[in-house]
């Protein structure tokens, strides 16, 4: 699951139409739809015709493909990316390398893969639309809103939750250590012990113990430092607010709504839903296929799977203001506790044109996904590879550039 950079880059025309409600641009692959219109304008004459100049693009520009390149070059095995606005009815997609080594299938647009941390911002919407409805509010105390026995502190006290507000758990403020930094836990789930572990079932009371053996990182409120273990208690938060496990919350309030049907909470299941590429980690000096996997270490801070489709989908109606209304969308924003670092769940990123985007990142095993929107969700790209950072790095920065940066004169 990422660990959010040291500082995550807060680090900081006329608007087409947006499209019909529900409607899903139509995914089409670089060049397809060049080369449709030239035989259809052929056709009649057998000679090339210049086609109409209303003849409006279906899809957005080809923008990512050389960045995507770029990072096969630099030996990542697959990348993809695909990128919807309003006013294109149909979505540009891109890929580069394969989705998987063995066979040489390359990635496809409707691909399964696991998508890490971006979990929480899917975590993070439930909780605000809570607060909305006065089941919970910001300043609230976590532990008054954990199930019954769960526990709520350390040996020795150390480390408690009781100091620990619901916000200080969106905006990484609370202090608590994160629990995948357990040296044992982290051997099991990413070191050498992986093979052994993989298939390994926790659960969130379990990991929560593991979290608070440790001393806190710093006090409630101090500074901003990400924890998984945040996420992992505002899942269990949603459980005893609303009788329901966090991930039924999820499907019932965003995922059935937005018409995210390829989008999951696998629990203790290891298999992708079809269909899906491979993973791949490096352990050691091995590269390690790590698609199949026991998520329950994850849970609500990183068990999600999903497609490019469905997270441009979630981010644009999130940011479209389709699921939280304006006092819980300024608050989903809301960087002011962390130096402008992250918001509940959220965070901006300045790109060096000067255009400023909203989303998430997220990692798990042998996957790394971003997304990143305008702040109207109406121009929204998701990107993704199959392997991790521990792996090769992934200059997240650079496609995010190569998308949003044309025709501003930077980047």
């Amino acid at each position: 699951m990422t660990k959010r950079p040291r500082r995550p880059a807060a680090d900081r025309a006329l608007r087409p139409a947006a499209p019909p409600a529900g409607h899903r641009p139509a995914l089409v692959r670089t060049g397809a739809l060049a080369a449709l219109a030239t035989l259809l304008l052929t056709a009649s004459t057998g000679q090339p015709r210049l086609a109409p100049a209303s003849l409006k693009p279906a899809r957005p520009p080809a923008r990512t493909a050389p960045a995507l390149h770029r990072l096969v070059g630099d030996g990542i095995p697959g990348a993809a990316a695909l990128t919807t606005r309003a006013g294109f009815p149909a979505a540009r997609f891109s890929a580069a390398g394969v989705a998987d080594l063995r066979s040489g299938r390359t990635m496809g647009p409707r691909d399964h893969f696991r998508a890490g941390s971006l979990t929480k911002t899917l975590v993070a919407t439930v909780v605000l639309q809570l607060a909305a409805e006065h089941r919970l509010a910001l300043h609230d105390s976590a532990a008054a809103h954990l199930p019954p026995g769960m526990r709520v502190t350390g040996p020795g006290t150390r480390s408690s939750l009781r100091g620990v507000t619901i916000r200080q758990l969106l905006d990484h403020t609370s202090g608590l250590f994160n629990y995948t930094d357990d040296p044992r836990l982290a051997g099991q789930l990413f070191g050498t012990g992986f093979r052994a572990h993989r298939y390994d079932r926790h659960t969130p009371a379990e990991l929560l113990r593991t979290a608070l053996r440790h001393p806190p990182a710093a006090a409630p409120g101090a500074r901003y430092s990400y924890s998984n273990t945040n996420y992992l208690v505002l899942g269990l938060v949603i459980q005893a607010v609303t009788g329901h496990p966090y991930a039924t919350e999820i499907r019932r309030r965003l995922l059935v709504p937005a018409g995210l049907h390829h989008t999951s909470f696998p629990g203790t299941v290891p298999a992708l839903p079809r269909p899906h590429g491979r993973a791949y980690s490096r352990i050691g000096d091995r590269r390690v296929d790590a698609t199949s996997l026991d998520p329950s270490w994850a849970g609500a801070a990183g068990e999600m799977v999903t497609t490019l489709g469905d997270l441009n989908r979630f981010f644009s109606a999130l940011l479209g203001g389709r699921f939280l209304a304006p006092r819980q969308m300024a608050q989903i924003r809301n960087a002011q506790h962390t130096g402008g670092t992250y918001g509940l769940g959220l965070y901006a990123t300045e790109l060096p044109c000067g255009v400023t985007v909203w989303g998430h990142d997220g990692e798990i095993n042998g996957s790394h996904a971003r997304t990143a929107a305008t702040r109207d969700g109406r121009h929204v790209l998701s990107y993704r590879v199959n392997t991790d950072t521990h792996s090769a790095p992934v200059p997240d920065r650079a496609v995010l550039t190569a998308e949003f940066c044309a025709g501003h004169g930077g980047g």
